[in-house]
């Protein structure tokens, strides 16, 4: 089917692009403990940290665009529940679009423009890591969101009928991964390591399912033929 491979598509885009700014960027430019040593890589790796920037404003809005390509798949399964997945998943945009801004604040503290030259260098490395931690923590709150959609989406991969339920199981586990990973973050951090471990390998569920629609598609289930009675 023609939408599921346009859906999968859109949905392998935002899996690539979405790490860029999660997982690459904090592991070359951020030195945990080290404000100075990181408002220094930034500083050095300005297009780098630029292009995360930029990365995270595409992955929302090519978000928008994957909520309506599979509210679109799957709308006859059911509308109620599609629905409810739509507007789920369509909240991923505005958070990406609205915690843009606390990197753009960094980005603005560490080109030290000349309105900004009352502060110290100091002072520039202080608001720059309460910018970054803001980033940090508005993900741990945007993961809400990210579990919360997966579920009706489980649920319409459960009972459309074209795809393998297997995925389903997969999507809801993702799901309480995200959520496990959102509570963690904002209530006991100590633990985000441990927990995100644990949690890696139940979030391939997406990755499955996006290659899953892309490479095979939407497939109805043949019914068996009837019985040839004999004369």
């Amino acid at each position: 089917m023609r939408n599921a491979r346009i859906a999968g598509l859109v949905y392998l885009l935002v899996i690539l692009i979405a790490p860029l700014r999660l997982v690459y960027i904090p592991g070359h430019l951020f030195v945990d403990g080290d404000a100075a040593a990181t408002f220094h890589n930034i500083a050095s790796h300005e297009m780098l940290f630029r292009l995360g920037l930029v990365g995270d404003l595409v992955t929302g809005a090519v978000s928008l665009l994957l909520t309506f390509t599979l509210y679109r798949l799957f709308k006859d399964t059911d509308k109620t529940v599609a629905l409810l997945m739509l507007m789920l998943g369509f909240m991923d945009t505005p958070l990406y679009f609205f915690n843009a801004l606390n990197d753009m604040a960094t980005l603005t503290l560490v080109q030290g423009a000349d309105f900004l030259s009352a502060f110290s260098e100091a002072q520039r490395t202080g608001l720059a890591a309460l910018f970054l931690r803001m980033h940090g923590l508005m993900i741990a709150g945007a993961e809400i969101f990210w579990g919360l959609w997966l579920f009706p989406l489980a649920l319409l991969v459960f009972r459309c009928g074209f795809l393998p339920r297997f995925l389903a199981y997969w999507l809801t586990i993702n799901g309480l991964a995200y959520l496990a990973l959102s509570f963690t973050g904002l209530l006991a951090p100590q633990y985000n390591e441990m927990v995100g471990n644990m949690a890696f390998p139940c979030q391939l569920g997406e990755i499955a399912f996006a290659l899953w629609i892309l490479a095979v598609g939407a497939r109805p289930k043949t019914a068996p033929l009837p019985a040839v009675q004999a004369a």
